[in-house]
């Protein structure tokens, strides 16, 4: 059988149970699947790259297990297709929520089909209990005291909660 390398990229601050159902079901059509944990300081990340990297590595070790799917969490900085070349993806997993995601995400995959035609686009739509999540929403009701409960994954429930509760440095 032919392996069909698959890479799904994003900052992942925090990992959200959004994110791990396209995870656990891009790990069906694909039989080697790169998390692509991005840097991305733009975005002003709740927890440093290599905490980010360690807690999706964490969080999907069971979608592995049971999928039998080859998957590696790694860090990267840079264009997106060039990480794509460089782990051997030939195609970018994208999750969609609702249509603005649409929007960003058809020009994107313009761009990056421009970039390399050789790598293709694969969408996969969230989960209807997972719609309506998002990172920075789930930081942001944390940081004002709100349940995350649902929204996030064990380890990243705890560890997001000891982040923004812990005293900020002056």
């Amino acid at each position: 059988m032919p392996e069909y390398a698959g890479l799904y990229p994003g900052t992942f601050d925090p990992v959200t149970n959004g994110h791990i159902d396209v995870i656990s079901r891009a790990a069906r059509v694909c039989s080697r699947l790169v998390i692509g944990v991005a840097v991305n300081i733009g975005k002003g990340p709740l927890f440093p790259l290599e905490e980010r990297v360690e807690l999706v590595q964490a969080e999907i070790a069971p979608i592995a297990e049971r999928t039998g799917c080859i998957i590696e969490v790694r860090p990267f900085e840079g264009l997106l297709v060039a990480f794509a070349r460089e782990v051997g993806a030939r195609m970018i997993i994208r999750g969609l929520r609702a249509v603005t995601d649409f929007d960003y995400e058809f020009q994107m995959t313009g761009m990056n089909r421009r970039l390399d035609p050789e790598i293709e686009a694969v969408f996969l739509m969230a989960s209807e209990t997972n719609q309506f999540i998002s990172s920075r929403f789930v930081k942001e009701i944390a940081r004002l005291g709100g349940d995350i409960t649902s929204f996030v994954p064990k380890l990243t429930l705890e560890r997001t909660l000891a982040r923004v509760r812990a005293p900020q440095a002056e």
